[in-house]
């Protein structure tokens, strides 16, 4: 009897604790729920978009590129933009405070960062350990293009992009090499045969299709979306700059010809030249950078990057171009205020304008406006001494950076067309 006695004592304490748990359950459903519902829904909403493919594949990312020390900074044109409109609201945003994702979360096919690759210590290593975390990576490599023509150099290759990919989702980087004009380089994406072309969409990459030069940017760090990432201080003068950011090398391996052909001048009046001249280039475009006025090399000062990747030193000047809707009424004080007195003045702004100033050591600077039409552009010229006016016909152009005498500088891009409408077919003897 006093063992049935004990069973039935267990099975109603069983019984009593099972129907305490299932109104607990009736109170908090039915109660609890209902009075902090809009707690719930909060708290739900405050996790919108963190879910999503691109998020994700960021966050990895940045966790990857964080562990391993690799310096990276987000130069995605799109996430940029939406940054800059929101500066405030993200400068102010604390890492955990996030409530919605809006930036990392936008639909597209690609995320870019970009490092420079001076500062990257460990690459074999970081791209082992990205597949590894579950990444499918591309390497895609070149040779560097200012070893070109140099023999026992030329065959050198540098990292110029990867491409890492999580899911349907992936990770542009772009290597940055630093220039000797104190600028970031990156290179031609240029897929070899061995390589898979539905890897990724290809065509849709905004870095790559050609060869881009960039000012060094400097950095912020900034929580966006609940990650701490790296982004131009500012960010519009960065987006602002890739459309115009095309890159054209100088012809190393065709200067190295012209020199075996013609030798070149170094006597102590050509070394002493060229160096006024870069001075007086380097002054130049030190003034027309502060007033906004954007400049090619025309010219002699063009023929010879084209030809022989440096200043001719029988051209006695430097020779620039400038469209003249760039054109500012205070440019020939300017000039005027950096040391260059105004030496000619030909035409009128709506005419054929030409100006010529005065520098160091007896080189002058001469610089060409030029005007645009239906189908060609022109720049007038008139002779000093007669005041005969000409007036130069050229096909019409775009404008690229390049490298020249360790500046970033404008040139044509249509280079050869550009000097053809200048000096004819046969250069060589200009």
């Amino acid at each position: 009897m006093s063992r049935i006695n004990k069973n039935v004592v267990l099975a109603l304490l069983t019984l009593t604790s099972s129907a305490f748990l299932l109104f607990q359950l009736y109170y908090y459903k039915h109660y609890l729920s209902t009075k902090n519902g809009a707690g719930l829904s909060k708290s739900k909403r405050s996790r919108i978009g963190f879910d999503s493919t691109q998020w994700r594949a960021v966050k990895k990312f940045i966790m990857l590129t964080s562990n391993q020390n690799v310096p990276v900074f987000l130069i995605d044109p799109l996430i940029l933009e939406l940054i800059n409109k929101n500066f405030e609201q993200v400068k102010n945003t604390s890492h955990g405070s996030t409530t919605q994702c809006k930036f990392f979360c936008v639909p597209r096919d690609f995320t870019t960062f970009a490092l420079q690759y001076h500062l990257w210590k460990n690459e074999e290593g970081w791209f082992r350990i990205a597949e590894n975390m579950g990444f499918q990576c591309l390497k895609i490599e070149s040779k560097d293009p200012r070893l070109d023509g140099i023999d026992s150099l030329s065959g050198t290759e540098i990292p110029l992009h990867y491409i890492c990919k999580l899911a349907t989702h992936a990770i542009h980087l772009v290597v940055f090499h630093e220039r000797s004009g104190n600028y970031l380089w990156h290179g031609h994406l240029r897929l070899k045969e061995h390589i898979d072309r539905k890897f990724v969409p290809f065509r849709k990459l905004q870095f790559g299709r050609y060869p881009g030069a960039f000012d060094r940017p400097e950095l912020q760090q900034v929580t966006v979306d609940g990650l701490e990432v790296l982004i131009p201080k500012d960010p519009m003068h960065f987006v602002e700059e890739v459309p115009h950011s095309r890159f054209i090398e100088c012809r190393y391996k065709e200067a190295r010809a012209f020199f075996q052909q013609y030798l070149d001048d170094n006597t102590v009046e050509a070394v002493a030249f060229r160096k006024s001249a870069k001075e007086l280039l380097q002054l130049a475009a030190k003034t027309l950078n502060k007033l906004g006025v954007p400049f090619w090399l025309s010219s002699g000062t063009c023929l010879g990057w084209y030809r022989q990747c440096n200043i001719i030193p029988y051209s006695k000047d430097v020779d620039l171009g400038i469209f003249i809707q760039d054109y500012k009424s205070d440019i020939i004080l300017a000039f005027q205020d950096a040391g260059l007195p105004l030496k000619h003045k030909f035409g009128k702004v709506e005419d054929s304008l030409e100006l010529s100033f005065q520098g160091e050591d007896d080189v002058k600077l001469d610089v060409f406006f030029f005007y645009e039409e239906t189908d060609h552009m022109w720049n007038g010229g008139t002779q000093a001494k007669t005041g005969k006016k000409f007036k130069y016909l050229f096909p019409k152009f775009t404008l690229c950076w390049t490298e020249f005498v360790d500046m970033k500088v404008h040139v044509p891009c249509e280079t050869l067309e550009y000097i053809e409408a200048n000096y004819g077919k046969n250069q060589q003897g200009a």
